[in-house]
């Protein structure tokens, strides 16, 4: 018995690593060179790779592409038809291949349904990006994004609730009761 679920209708190339209790669905296609972590969940059709890193405990819902360039941290969510690039100026008559930006998901991030995210930009820990929203720049740990192209609008905790500051700066995360400091327009951990 396989320690991962792949469905029937899926394909999966050589060269591919699926961890533990990862679940691949319908219509889903891992190509070579990929590594995918532990307890994962790939919704329908959706392709991942080639060269593609992906950690454990991530969900990606429907109708996502995770390309060459892209590396995902633990705990990440992808909401449907969020959309990656790789390239930021692809013409069909030029081969950019060895243009490819990285793109980096941090830890618990979120990215919300039909969201962009432009290549080469690194998405901070826990930070959760707006349905629809298009990111075309670096996102601070904690940020809340919205709109086109996405700017900041507030800070978030662990489980994606706004944070509320007091009057010394500090707010309490409605997960963990972990608290914070907002301190010169960045999230210190206090503990």
């Amino acid at each position: 018995m396989s320690k991962y679920f792949v469905h029937e209708s899926s394909y999966v190339d050589d060269n591919v690593e699926i961890g533990e209790g990862t679940k691949i669905w319908h219509f889903c296609h891992v190509l070579s060179n990929t590594k995918i972590g532990k307890n994962c969940s790939f919704g329908q059709n959706c392709v991942i790779g080639p060269n593609v890193k992906v950690g454990n405990g991530v969900k990606v819902q429907n109708n996502i592409s995770i390309y060459d360039g892209v590396e995902i941290e633990d705990d990440v969510f992808l909401g449907p038809s969020m959309v990656f690039t790789n390239v930021i100026n692809p013409r069909a008559f030029i081969q950019r291949k060895d243009e490819f930006k990285k793109t980096l998901l941090k830890k618990g991030c979120s990215i919300g349904a039909n969201a962009t995210i432009v290549c080469g930009v690194t998405i901070g820990e826990y930070a959760l990006i707006g349905a629809g929203a298009v990111v075309n720049k670096d996102v601070k740990p904690y940020a809340l994004m919205v709109g086109v192209p996405a700017r900041q609008i507030g800070w978030v905790d662990k489980a994606g609730n706004r944070m509320n500051f007091d009057e010394h700066g500090i707010a309490i995360d409605s997960f963990d009761g972990t608290k914070y400091k907002l301190e010169n327009d960045e999230i210190k951990v206090l503990g």
